[in-house]
């Protein structure tokens, strides 16, 4: 985490709020789950937030993951790094990012590299990345896929006869008017002659 004062006041308050929401629940379920996943000699961080950020904060886990979930020889990050150097580490991430949007995180999912690196929201990691990257993996590998799918085109096909005859008909939407007509309407702007 970066070296900062104390908050205090609005600022305070909304550190709070991010803070209430860590679930620690969640949190060792995620650690399992990816520990599962990777299948490889990674060590259980200890409990809590900060060790949870220090644990993925090099990137080296993070990675391990989503080559995980790629069959053998398709892994989208070749080259994993030991560097204790920050921006090989904050590359890492950055990395992993790009590989989860291609795996089908959505864009709008994906947190910022910053956002890990300084510790400023814990909980966003795993609302952001971590825990659509565990459906979609729960939902392509389970027989009862826990989310919804999403929607797939559905393209349809009408006659030239079809569309002209959809031309012909009012819209529900669009209402009636009843007979009612602009005439003796004014430009607008122009003030209405009362005589």
């Amino acid at each position: 985490m970066a070296n900062r004062g104390p908050s205090y006041g609005l600022s305070r308050e909304v550190q709070e709020k991010i803070e209430q929401k860590y679930d620690a629940d969640l949190e060792n379920k995620l650690v399992d789950w990816i520990i599962l996943q990777c299948a490889e000699d990674i060590e259980h961080p200890p409990p809590g937030r900060a060790h949870f950020q220090k644990w993925l904060m090099d990137g080296t886990v993070l990675c391990k993951l989503i080559n995980s979930l790629y069959p053998p020889g398709q892994e989208p990050i070749p080259k994993i790094s030991e560097s204790k150097m920050a921006f090989k580490q904050m590359e890492q991430i950055s990395q992993f990012l790009k590989a989860a949007e291609i795996y089908g995180v959505r864009t709008t999912d994906i947190f910022q590299t910053v956002d890990l690196w300084e510790g400023k929201q814990p909980s966003g990691l795993w609302d952001c990345a971590l825990r659509p990257l565990h459906f979609a993996h729960l939902f392509l590998y389970s027989p009862s896929p826990p989310l919804p799918r999403k929607a797939q085109q559905n393209r349809r096909g009408f006659s030239e006869e079809q569309l002209r005859q959809g031309q012909n008909v009012i819209g529900l939407q669009m209402g009636s008017n009843k007979g009612a007509s602009q005439a003796g309407m004014t430009g607008y702007g122009m003030p209405r002659q009362i005589m």
